[in-house]
């Protein structure tokens, strides 16, 4: 008797990647549909387990299992609010004085920030090994869910659609709007089906269940509250509470109001930006600060761990959120909550889905690109003239990821058709590009290696080449590596125009000087584009840059004091090319008391471009320039 050899062609299936047993395992012990349970994953984590550090609102692993206290217990990065300076940048106005705001010290955390301990409770595991054992938190996330199916007296046994109402509680939203929502995109997913490849590197697959029809009437018996949405400007799949900002006086003088400017936006002007912000403190905490007619004003906030969104002001009036008045009058502002400088603290999918969802609605209400150009950081906003250049706030910072945020708007960022456009856009694979950051913490801390968007701009073709120099914010010094260091790094998005190639080496004109970024093209961070560059003309060897784009002197009428058009402390050379976002008419609000009989919106005959000048867009006088295909010489 013999054994027959296998067949040398012949394939054994490949085993699945454990994350994907641990979910099936997990589905099987506590009863939960196994696309269920993948679904509530990835609008949580889409899957990842970020090495077991917590989100921004302190949820752990793929499930999100939410423990605040150890996560703000084992934080050394936060503060509680970023009061620090004057951001309406206006120079009408004297400097505003933020009033004293009374924070919480000891809060009793909601249910929905301490899932885990009820996760601990149902399955018996100590808390630590739900916060960083991925297996054991997909296990603790089942439980939960299982435990709320039952509890709508619905049975574990049934199929996907049955349990909408648990999932809708699993979302921790204190609404049924934005409970209602989280579920739906859970639906949403487990009908179109997901892939993707982890942080850890494991691919996972939730296989497409395109008859799944769930009933989203279960959500009524969970007893959420309703959220006062009047008055609020949101797209359909997004919750949004009204939170008002006052427009209110609190002093004798008329300059003695806050925190934003009423307006009639688009009649009054146009709407030409949305600038993207993080708000350095906890949701409660801000919801105080934006509260407060002696603080600063912005149009919304986004929670992290559901997505739910306050409106605090219309989108017609004008908030104080960028620190340049010219970009405050042509823009929303929306504020996320996080923490630049805390790389572990990431952010929830919901977060992500229901912010772009916002950003794509109000872009279509108001007629704004969807690029890098008109959807700024506020790290990207210029500073007004050269004594403000190294003040300027630079939040959401290296970790926000802006591929992904641009992806969920269904704008991707893609190269142009052919060769040699002459132009780059920065887009690095967000989780293998972790460039070295320091200052988490403290002056000189390093920060966690993590997934960024931002890649950093040498002098020359090196990794040991110095990095490029600003000397708006380095006047007698180099770039840092500092997390609020913009001085040598693109972003996710930017366009540059391309100066030289060398290598794997590719040179952007920025700032006015060559700088070099690594760009293999085994692995490359920039994408081919063309487009549209300025360039100073000819016979001019420079011209100035400006960080606003304010009217001509003429063109203020009597009564209102003609702002002076002061040039940043950079340049454009000639020779040089930079990529224009826009171009527009001065223009200048006048709003310098809470009487609006005064308001004047000034417009002039000068046109600027809007251009990508360094990290931070600039402006240039449309008749120091000419404009040209990036192709062209």
């Amino acid at each position: 008797m013999f054994c027959a050899a296998p067949r040398v062609d012949a394939t054994t299936p490949p085993r699945p990647e454990p994350l994907q047993q641990a979910f099936a395992q997990a589905a099987q012990q506590y009863h939960v549909p196994l696309s269920v349970l993948l679904g509530v994953s990835y609008l949580e984590s889409r899957w990842d387990a970020h090495a077991g550090r917590p989100s921004v609102s302190g949820g752990y692993g793929p499930m999100h299992l939410t423990d605040a206290r150890t996560a703000i217990a084992q934080s050394r990065y936060r503060t509680d609010g970023d009061a620090a300076g004057d951001t309406r940048g206006d120079p009408a106005r004297s400097r505003l004085s933020p009033g004293t705001v009374t924070l919480p010290q000891d809060r009793v955390l909601p249910p929905s920030l301490r899932t885990a301990d009820q996760a601990a409770q149902l399955t018996g595991l100590p808390d630590d090994r739900l916060r960083t054992d991925p297996a054991a938190n997909i296990a603790g996330g089942a439980a939960l869910l299982a435990y709320y199916q039952q509890a709508l007296g619905q049975p574990l046994s049934a199929g996907p659609s049955a349990w909408f109402g648990a999932v809708a509680r699993y979302s921790g939203a204190d609404d049924t709007a934005t409970a209602v929502n989280f579920a739906t995109d859970v639906f949403q997913t487990i009908h179109d089906g997901a892939s993707r490849t982890t942080d850890s590197g494991q691919h996972l697959t939730l296989a497409a269940q395109p008859n799944v029809k769930p009933d989203p009437k279960q959500a009524a018996k969970l007893g959420l509250r309703t959220a006062d949405a009047r008055n609020t400007e949101c797209p359909q799949l997004v919750a949004c509470e009204w939170v008002p900002a006052p427009y209110a006086r609190y002093g004798p003088d008329a300059n003695d109001y806050g925190n934003h400017d009423v307006t009639n936006r688009p009649h009054d002007s146009s709407v030409d930006y949305i600038v993207i912000h993080d708000t350095e403190g906890t949701w409660d905490t801000t919801l105080k600060l934006v509260s407060d007619p002696r603080y600063l004003g912005w149009h919304y906030t986004v929670r992290s761990f559901d997505g739910h969104i306050a409106e605090h002001m219309s989108t017609k009036d004008v908030g104080w959120h960028s620190g340049n008045w010219y970009v405050n009058s042509k823009s929303i502002g929306v504020e996320h909550e996080g923490f630049l400088a805390d790389p572990d603290a990431w952010y929830t999918e919901a977060m992500y889905r229901t912010s772009a969802r916002l950003v794509r609605y109000l872009a279509h209400k108001y007629r704004i690109p969807l690029d890098r150009q008109h959807i700024l950081g506020h790290d990207n906003v210029p500073g007004t003239e050269p004594s403000t250049v190294a003040t300027m706030h630079t939040d959401p910072g290296p970790y926000w990821d802006w591929a992904h945020y641009f992806e969920l708007m269904g704008v991707p960022f893609q190269p142009s058709p052919g060769a040699g456009g002459g132009l780059v856009v920065i887009d690095p694979d967000y989780e293998a590009n972790q460039p070295f950051f320091t200052d988490c913490g403290g002056r000189d801390l390093s920060c966690a290696p993590h997934g960024s968007g931002a890649v950093r701009l040498h002098s020359a073709p090196s990794e040991t080449a110095p990095l490029v120099r600003d000397v708006g914010l380095h006047p007698n010094g180099d770039s840092t590596t500092g997390v609020n260091d913009t001085g040598a790094r693109a972003s996710t998005g930017q366009q540059f125009a391309v100066a030289d190639q060398r290598g794997d080496w590719t040179a952007i004109w920025y700032l006015g000087q060559k700088a070099w970024l690594h760009n293999p093209h085994s692995a490359p961070v920039a994408i081919g584009r063309r487009g549209w560059v300025v360039t100073p003309k000819p016979g001019r060897p420079s011209v100035p840059v400006y960080g606003r784009a304010f009217p001509e002197p003429s063109a203020y009428p009597r009564g209102v004091t003609a702002q002076q058009l002061v040039p940043l402390q950079y340049a454009l050379p000639a020779g040089q090319r930079y990529v224009i976002g826009d171009w527009m008419r001065g223009e200048y609000l006048f709003s310098p008391s809470f009487d609006r009989s005064r308001q004047t919106w000034v417009r002039g005959k000068v046109f600027y471009y809007e251009i990508q000048f360094g990290h931070r867009i600039a402006y240039v006088r449309a008749d120091d320039v000419v404009i040209h295909p990036s192709t062209g010489d």
